[in-house]
């Protein structure tokens, strides 16, 4: 195993382009985070509150179950952690799979794809859940970035 996993959720595909990409820049290996129970496009909808996706960002407290969890995280030294944007922020699926290991020490680094929303309170909404971690400012990438533009942020994160 790598000392560099790219973990990541794609509800509908677009950020496990990314995430793919991210893990040939960088050499490091990839997990997709699988929810028990999939997202369908009914759940995804935004617009509708009672959605699933809509009722799960608004309890903070709601943490979706994952179907498939890595064997361990020892060995890891960095996680890039890929998901979209939703509602200014991580899915909760995101919290529930860092509450699952100790990031005690490790690098973290969110990326993100989303429409046009930014990265908002990622980062303030993830810290609770990594206790110890190094969390890097997080960084959203459309998803027809080059492999050429990847490398160059990574290699800017001095890390």
């Amino acid at each position: 195993m790598s000392e560099i996993l790219v973990a990541y959720f794609s509800a509908t595909g677009i950020t496990a382009k990314l995430a793919k990409k991210i893990a040939n820049v960088v050499d490091g290996d990839l997990h997709e985070i699988h929810p028990e129970i999939p997202y369908s496009s009914a759940d995804l909808d935004w617009m509708n509150k009672n959605s699933r996706s809509s009722v799960e960002m608004n309890d903070k407290s709601f943490r979706p179950e994952i179907a498939n969890k890595l064997e361990s995280a020892e060995n890891i030294k960095m996680l890039i952690l890929a998901f979209p944007i939703w509602w200014y922020i991580a899915p909760a699926i995101i919290n529930t799979f860092l509450e699952q290991y100790d990031w005690n020490g490790k690098i973290i680094i969110p990326v993100a794809t989303s429409g046009s929303s930014g990265m908002g309170n990622t980062n303030a909404e993830l810290e609770s859940s990594c206790p110890g971690a190094i969390l890097k400012d997080g960084k959203r990438f459309d998803v027809n970035v080059s492999e050429k533009e990847i490398k160059a942020w990574f290699d800017s994160l001095k890390v």
